[in-house]
Formats: C-alpha cells, structure tokens, sequence
C-alpha cells in the first residue's frame, strides 16, 4: 500500500471553503478503484492548514492516480487557494489496510 500524508496550508480567505474547493477532486479520487480513503482533517491549531490521509493499493493504483484528468486539473485549480506548496510523506508499506492501536485497546473491542 502507498500511504501519504501531506500537508496544505490554504490562504486565510479561502480556509473555510476549502473543502468544497477541493471537493470535486476528492470525490473522483475516492471513486478510483485503487484508493483505499482520501481523507481530510483540518489542524486543530492553525485553521489554514489542512491534513491529508490518502491510500493507494499499489504503486499502478497511485501511478493512475497522479495520471487521471482530476488529478489534472487539481494541479491547475487548486495551487491558486494555497499559501504554499503543500508537503507530503509518501511511503510503501506491507499493509493493507489500518491496524489497531494496541497502546490504547479499548477493552473488548475485536
């Protein structure tokens, strides 16, 4: 799996309409046949910052990703609602999926 995080710091006026911004695209990405979630949450201490969780079954599935016409066109829209370029962390991983927390089980769940 290719999982990535990254990170878009969004220009003061357009942070509380980010997500419908962006929302065009995350919902072609989620409907890929290889996302695995595509998932926004915003800081808790800086409301121009958004957090993205995104997954990919394989390396096809995210080469697809980068290569599909909303992913496009994200690059040409969605640059112009930033404050800077966004950063990522992008890794393979043996994993298909996520796994518990053992560190904070909650007692009888699975």
């Amino acid at each position: 799996m290719i999982f990535i995080t990254a990170k878009f710091r969004v220009l003061p006026e357009h942070a509380e309409r980010w997500p419908a911004i962006a929302d065009e695209f995350t919902r072609a990405t989620r409907s890929e046949p290889g996302c695995l979630w595509f998932d926004w949450a915003r800081s808790v201490d800086d409301p121009t910052e958004y957090v993205l969780v995104e997954a990919f079954r394989d390396a096809d599935a995210g080469a697809a990703h980068v290569r599909s016409e909303h992913f496009r066109k994200a690059q040409r829209t969605l640059p112009s609602h930033l404050a800077e370029t966004p950063r990522i962390v992008s890794v393979t991983i043996p994993q298909d999926g996520w796994a518990l927390l053992g560190e904070m089980a909650v007692p009888g769940d699975r």
